[in-house]
């Protein structure tokens, strides 16, 4: 008995020794990998914010967004091979790597992303930083020369790294890139070198002075009185859920709608350059039909007062209670016709702005529902609720946590099985009513 419990001492030494030296080895992989990361996402940040402030100062600069369009089709026409299929490829190389990520995707998405963004495209930040990331892991994977096993764990780092940084959320960009591959399955092989990517690009960027905007929900419960059966507020949580199911729908039709406009640009217009100027055209007619510059660009912050904006659905104030939905139209444009970004950021002005509405005409605390709209909406399109439940906690703190999780997983589970990203596959259905098909695509789904 005893030389049994020795050989069970020795093997569980033996196993913590490989444990700790496969930890190390990912530590030392994965620090090159987000030190650059984490500067170029830094570097993006602060060329973001400079060509956001010089388009408010300069709204003429709308007029040439069909001529920013035509450049950037140019651009990847010349030198992004496969670099147009953005966020997607990263996923389909991690799913199976094949081609490779090409370096030259880094420096065109974030070039590229400024143009869309000066000129006034209503697009996002997170696809941009994801895809840096993934290039940066692609090419720090060749020249270690690592395993097809291998490279996988380092690109989901390199994902993880990217949308950590960008947001300053670490462990909402380490479950992301976990979670985001296929929808019902995450990947935990990856789980520690991704935690470890996303908090060392998060502090790189910050050591570069970047900043990110700070969202605060001022909404407090009473203190759970002992002897109650629930120590919550069990109507505002009802609230929570139905709002839930609402912010879930939205995702669905932005979803639908960019997956429409971006098909039927393909169909309609057949000299392909045209699409952006197409894009471009409409985006300029729209911004005269809805007479606001509001939703141009990320939509953070608004250039004038009381307008709608991010920042302004945490607010008291009143915002247009449809602003959510021109929202949609413009981003769904932009990146339909072939301009670059990401969809996330302007998913949040939806659901915050949406939050607020209902939360407004309901008798609500409307920073709450902001805050639960903003991470919700996001979660339903990204079909992540895992992370986009911690993106809450790290962004406005975990008082509301449990409302956190009940609006994003109904939003989860109520938006169907289509998604912002197409190469997401469907592994586990949302429920019995759906059919898995081995590797089926996402968007292919109800």
């Amino acid at each position: 008995m005893f030389c049994r419990l020795m050989k069970k001492q020795i093997t569980f030494i033996t196993e913590q020794k490989q444990a700790f030296l496969h930890l190390l080895k990912w530590l030392l992989l994965i620090l090159p990998v987000s030190l650059l990361t984490g500067s170029l996402v830094a570097l993006f940040l602060w060329s973001l914010d400079l060509s956001t402030q010089f388009r408010q100062r300069h709204e003429y600069l709308l007029w040439l967004l069909p001529v920013a369009g035509i450049v950037i089709h140019a651009m990847y026409r010349l030198w992004g091979r496969e670099s147009e299929k953005g966020n997607n490829l990263v996923i389909e190389e991690i799913h199976q790597p094949a081609a490779g990520i090409p370096p030259v995707m880094a420096p065109l998405v974030m070039l590229s992303t400024v143009i869309t963004h000066l000129f006034g495209g209503s697009a996002g930040r997170e696809g941009t930083a994801v895809q840096v990331g993934g290039s940066v892991a692609a090419w720090a994977g060749r020249y270690l020369r690592l395993s097809p096993a291998e490279l996988r764990i380092l690109l989901m780092t390199g994902v993880a790294a990217g949308f950590g940084a960008v947001f300053g959320t670490p462990i909402a960009g380490a479950i992301f890139a976990l979670e985001v591959l296929a929808i019902g399955r995450i990947r935990y092989e990856a789980l520690l070198p991704c935690l470890a990517a996303a908090i060392a690009a998060d502090i790189i960027t910050r050591c570069w002075g970047i900043h990110h905007t700070t969202y605060t929900i001022r909404y407090h419960e009473f203190p759970a009185v002992p002897g109650k059966w629930f120590p919550f507020n069990m109507l505002l949580l009802l609230e929570a859920g139905l709002a839930g199911i609402l912010f879930g729908w939205t995702s669905r039709m932005f979803v639908a709608v960019s997956h429409a406009i971006k098909k039927q640009a393909g169909l309609r217009i057949k000299t392909i350059w045209l699409i952006p100027v197409a894009g471009g055209i409409l985006i300029i007619a729209m911004t005269w039909l809805a007479g606001t510059t509001d939703y141009l660009g990320l939509g953070v912050h608004s250039d004038h007062k009381g307008g709608a904006s991010i920042t302004a659905a945490f607010g008291d104030g009143h915002i247009d209670p449809w602003c959510w939905l021109w929202k949609i139209l413009f981003t769904a444009i932009t990146l339909g016709t072939g301009f670059k970004g990401g969809e996330v950021t302007p998913l949040f002005f939806i659901g915050a702005t949406l939050g607020h509405s209902l939360a407004f005409y309901m008798g609500l605390p409307a920073d709450l529902f902001a805050g639960l709209g903003f991470i919700a909406v996001f979660a339903g399109a990204a079909n992540t609720p895992l992370a986009c439940t911690l993106m809450g906690a790290e962004l406005f703190g975990s008082e509301h946590l449990l409302y956190y999780a009940v609006a994003c997983f109904l939003a989860y589970y109520c938006s169907g099985h289509s998604g912002i990203y197409s190469a997401q596959r469907v592994e586990i259905a949302k429920h019995s009513g759906f059919t898995v098909v081995p590797d089926r695509p996402s968007d292919d789904g109800a």
